[in-house]
């Protein structure tokens, strides 16, 4: 599972006291606490005005990359932030995020086209979120359409069909199955990620939700998400789950991360 590391986010009521006091040590140890846990990437969200966003962001990637070597999510809604934010970065990570919503996929997608960035693409339009997959279908082929006319391997893409809560919703997670088995199946090398603690808003005892949510995604060809890595239960069920699954040989990656402590009791 390639994990997106979340809990550098702007959103955050501590991070964003941390971000106007530009209190460096919450950044550093957050930072570093997600690289012990096995993150792929770090995400970086500031999640203030966009006028602020370039310069916030600089001061946040700099501080992670003082004392991790891990890629860089950068997140921020903005294209214009983004195409200018990336270049603080001392090595390739992932942008986060892109859609069919407006211009964002003519913006980036050239920007990014002759290097090893990858990117999370949403599967939303200037319809917004569609309702149903048919609809999530027909604005995945469209990023698929843009990814090929500018020379972006499906491997560099993350899809994101966007989770919604559960509680909101008419069908459970029968529409996210099957986006994301319909993707799956199309695109063998093709990342599909998700925010996976979005099922859960509004409900009790979230992290059971969120656990059951993970299996079955994972289950459908989920293999990338943005969650806490430093949650050692849904750690512990994401490799139980890639065991079970066959994604790791003889349960090889299960045995270390748990001689480690990753998961488990703590040691």
């Amino acid at each position: 599972m390639i994990i997106i590391g979340e809990k550098i986010n702007g959103s955050i009521p501590s991070v964003a006291e941390a971000i106007a006091n530009r209190d460096a040590d919450l950044i550093k140890q957050r930072a570093i606490a997600q690289a012990e846990a096995n993150a792929t990437f770090i995400d970086c969200c500031a999640s203030v005005p966009e006028a602020e966003e370039v310069e916030t962001l600089k001061w946040m990637i700099d501080c992670i990359q003082e004392v991790t070597d891990l890629p860089i999510s950068v997140d921020s809604p903005s294209p214009d932030v983004l195409m200018e934010a990336y270049k603080f970065c001392k090595r390739p990570g992932l942008i986060n995020s892109v859609s069919m919503e407006g211009d964002k996929v003519d913006k980036i997608f050239p920007v990014i086209a002759d290097s090893d960035w990858q990117v999370v693409a949403l599967c939303s339009d200037d319809t917004g979120i569609p309702k149903t997959a048919a609809d999530r279908l027909r604005v995945f082929n469209n990023i698929m359409a843009k990814a090929k006319e500018y020379g972006i391997k499906p491997s560099r893409l993350h899809i994101d069909p966007l989770v919604e809560m559960l509680c909101t919703s008419e069908d459970g997670i029968a529409m996210n199955e099957e986006v994301i088995g319909t993707i799956r199946s199309q695109y063998p090398d093709i990342h599909i990620t998700a925010a996976v603690s979005n099922i859960s808003f509004n409900l009790p005892v979230r992290k059971l939700l969120n656990m059951s949510f993970t299996v079955l995604a994972m289950k459908a060809g989920l293999d990338s998400a943005i969650l806490d890595p430093t949650n050692r239960d849904l750690l512990g069920i994401i490799l139980a789950t890639e065991a079970m699954l066959g994604l790791d040989d003889f349960c090889m990656e299960y045995i270390e991360a748990y001689r480690d402590g990753l998961f488990g009791p703590k040691k």
